[in-house]
């Protein structure tokens, strides 16, 4: 990196890059962590998040809540993820519009939901009891999805809106997954973007997908294996101009690169960050 990176730009911190991350401590301000990788306080992997952290800020992204279920909240999960929190003092923490457990069976993956009333009811009263048990509020992101439901009434990004609007939630806004769901489903990034409160998104996060040919057709999905298309950056890049600079993240969860590569994708969400900055303050100036 030619510069040191903007405070809001960060990366997905992995496995495989916690040596790094904690030995290089000036690389970049802030990480976030998939929750459930550190719920148990004495592993290893546990032990060096703790070092890294006296260093770097750290956001908690979770995959496991399971938001989107009829059943209740699983009280160890959240047990569990209470106890990281006090632990790590994150300044951030997210979870997904989506499900994945029922019956208590846990599906190793984001199911999508039907974008329907009854739906928007449970995903509220979930998100409800989870802030009320954190005692803070919770980052919801938007999905990608490759199937939709035939009995879905409401667009994707109005029922967002709307459980932002009745649980007082913060928003998780992936630019990726926007992209990608809008080739699956074909409908226009403009209008989604359009449809989300700017004033409530508080994290950006950014990443690559994959092409995959089917006998029916092409569909895209979201493998964050990859560096961030150019299509992504211009709608980053449109969206800061228009709402302003939030924390952005740049996530690599497949095919695992060196760090090195990370930071370089980092840093151009960097110099967008920087630029909107300068520019905000040449109008301010102005005015």
């Amino acid at each position: 990196m030619a510069h040191p990176l903007h405070p809001l730009a960060g990366v997905g911190l992995r496995t495989p890059h916690l040596d790094y991350f904690g030995h290089n401590s000036n690389k970049v301000d802030w990480l976030e962590i998939h929750s459930e990788n550190y719920f148990s306080p004495h592993a290893k992997a546990t032990e060096q998040l703790r070092a890294i952290r006296q260093d770097h800020e750290i956001s908690c992204h979770g995959v496991g809540l399971s938001l989107g279920s009829v059943e209740r909240i699983s009280q160890e999960h959240l047990f569990l993820l209470k106890r990281l929190i006090s632990d790590i003092q994150p300044f951030l923490v997210s979870d997904h519009l989506s499900w994945s457990q029922t019956g208590g069976y846990h599906f190793n993956d984001l199911l999508p939901l039907p974008y329907t009333e009854e739906a928007l009811d449970v995903f509220c009263r979930n998100v409800l009891e989870v802030q009320d048990a954190l005692q803070r509020p919770l980052l919801i992101e938007n999905p990608s999805s490759y199937l939709a439901f035939k009995h879905s009434t409401i667009p994707e990004w109005q029922f967002l809106a709307e459980v932002q609007k009745r649980t007082e939630c913060r928003l998780l806004l992936d630019f990726n997954n926007i992209f990608v769901s809008s080739f699956n489903h074909q409908f226009s990034c403009d209008d989604y973007l359009e449809g989300i409160p700017a004033d409530a998104v508080d994290e950006i996060h950014l990443a690559g997908f994959t092409k995959k040919q089917l006998e029916d057709g092409e569909i895209w999905i979201d493998t964050h294996s990859k560096p961030v298309c150019d299509e992504v950056w211009q709608l980053y890049k449109q969206w800061l101009m228009t709402h302003g600079a939030r924390h952005t993240l740049i996530e690599w969860d497949l095919d695992i690169p060196e760090p090195e590569v990370l930071l370089n994708e980092a840093e151009k969400a960097s110099h967008l960050l920087h630029h909107y900055q300068s520019a905000e303050s040449l109008r301010g100036q102005a005015s």
